[in-house]
């Protein structure tokens, strides 16, 4: 079983009450048929999420997982660190580094977010001291004017870590440090075989733009569903590295 740590952590941006902190094309899986969904547990800039919506819609969307996930019992899920810092870019250039319809900015998303205190969630899973995975969250706008919704993504996982069941634990874990915090739900860009099994689900009436609705799916922890156009935070439009995010890495 994998071991989850909520103890208060010190990492940079705010903090679900004891936790730490956060699209996707994150790494957490496998292809792009198999490869776009999972590898994001949701979303890459703006640019390329909405390309990736549109290859994604173009998928079959029957795929299954081949691999079993077994998850190795030394791992740890716990809140980032500021000392964990250099090693989430660097799992978050090796997750995106081969696929295709990435544009390799997601490290600058993620310093960007950090940047602006904008990451209301952000876990790392470690196995014998080593950073091997990542997952973000951070706070999204809906048009109709619903509060305390979070975008989920990017998340990330070494690819010789892959199909071991890490991602799974980051976004489940992911998902009960945002109902702790009184979130009312989540939304991604991602494959449905791959995220239905969260809770995933297509809402009617809600829309990311430049997105085919194939691809979007949203979870309401409080039974609502907002009625708009969602809108990610504006670091999802980094494609280079924030003012400040050089001192963090320093001090990593």
């Amino acid at each position: 079983m994998v071991t989850v740590s909520r103890r208060r952590s010190g990492a940079s941006g705010p903090a679900p009450h004891d936790a730490c902190p956060p699209a996707p094309l994150g790494g957490a899986g496998a292809g792009l048929s198999t490869k776009v969904g999972r590898r994001t547990g949701v979303v890459l800039s703006t640019k390329a999420r909405r390309r990736a919506g549109a290859e994604l819609s173009r998928k079959p969307l029957g795929c299954k997982k081949q691999e079993s996930e077994t998850m190795n019992p030394k791992i740890v899920i716990r809140n980032e660190t500021h000392g964990d810092v250099y090693a989430i870019t660097e799992v978050t250039i090796a997750a995106f580094k081969t696929l295709e319809i990435s544009n390799h900015t997601e490290q600058f998303i993620i310093e960007a977010l950090r940047a602006a205190n904008a990451l209301a969630v952000s876990l790392v899973a470690e196995m014998d001291g080593r950073v091997i995975g990542h997952i973000a969250f951070s706070p999204v706008t809906i048009s109709d004017g619903t509060p305390n919704w979070y975008g989920l993504g990017p998340v990330s996982v070494l690819p010789e870590h892959q199909r071991q069941g890490i991602g799974k634990a980051l976004i489940k874990e992911g998902l009960s440090r945002l109902k702790d915090m009184n979130a009312q739900g989540c939304c991604l860009v991602g494959h449905p075989d791959y995220y239905r099994k969260f809770g995933f689900k297509k809402l009617s009436g809600l829309v990311h733009e430049g997105v085919p609705q194939e691809v979007f799916f949203a979870l309401s922890f409080d039974g609502h569903t907002p009625q708009g156009t969602v809108a990610f935070h504006e670091g999802f439009k980094a494609d280079g590295r924030p003012e400040g995010a050089g001192d963090a890495l320093q001090r990593a």
